[in-house]
């Protein structure tokens, strides 16, 4: 099915049904190893591990790194989206995702130190045929509307909330 059929029709349904706008997802992450994780996602498991100079086996990538692919991968579906709904041929799109942290914050080694990305980079290379200036206008599009960026350059309310279950420790006989 083409994009601009799924945008049409996303647009009709929810003309037609306007609480339909909101869309929720969820996550379980289950911790399997030292830093190992296992993330359910829908009908998905996805690892995650640290590397070993972390403590982990680097056997999967870390949650940073899958924070930002999950930003590369976004601008790229989003670019998609986007120059199928305003007619913009696209050939191709790669997104290359940079983002440095200290660990001083992670470790507590610093309070002053935050412990996510002090700083995030996004280079985005674009093929087709079109005048620079589209890809220009193509890129503003994308800028505003890509839900993870959105992520990233603002702050989302996060409420955690912590269950601790009690395990009692079996009598030793003296």
């Amino acid at each position: 099915m083409a994009i601009k059929k799924i945008i049409e029709d996303t647009k009709e349904a929810l003309a037609n049904d306007p609480a339909a706008t909101r869309a929720a997802f969820t996550t379980d992450s289950d911790l399997v190893g030292l830093v190992q994780v296992d993330v359910t996602i829908g009908d998905h498991t996805v690892p995650v591990d640290e590397p070993s100079g972390l403590g982990g086996g680097g056997t999967a990538p870390n949650p940073v790194e899958y924070a930002l692919a999950s930003l590369g991968s976004c601008q790229a579906i989003t670019y998609r989206v986007w120059a199928d709904k305003l007619g913009i041929r696209l050939d191709r799109v790669r997104v290359r995702v940079d983002g440095d942290l200290d660990l001083q914050g992670f470790f507590g080694f610093d309070g002053s130190v935050r412990p996510g990305f002090h700083g995030v980079e996004v280079e985005v290379e674009l093929e087709g045929p079109e005048d620079p200036a589209v890809y220009e206008e193509l890129a503003e599009a994308v800028n505003d509307h890509c839900p993870v960026l959105d992520i990233f350059r603002n702050p989302v309310p996060v409420d955690s909330r912590v269950a601790v279950t009690t395990t009692v420790e079996p009598a030793t006989e003296a």
